[in-house]
């Protein structure tokens, strides 16, 4: 895949709220290198939970 479409593809995801593995795995190895990382599953359910957890982030 192009690296445009891979930065496109990024950018709606954000957009719509889907969390982005690769973006979080890329983030921890440059800002935390020492830290254990979350699995896929994990990570999911992490930013769900704090994704709904909020009251009042939500429209309705």
């Amino acid at each position: 895949m192009s690296a445009q479409l891979e930065r496109l593809l990024a950018i709606v995801r954000r957009v719509i709220g889907v969390p982005d593995y690769a973006l979080y795995l890329r983030h921890m190895r440059e800002r935390h290198p020492g830290c254990a990382t979350l699995s896929p599953r994990e990570f999911e359910r992490e930013r769900l939970t704090a994704r709904y957890s909020r009251p009042g982030s939500r429209c309705c």
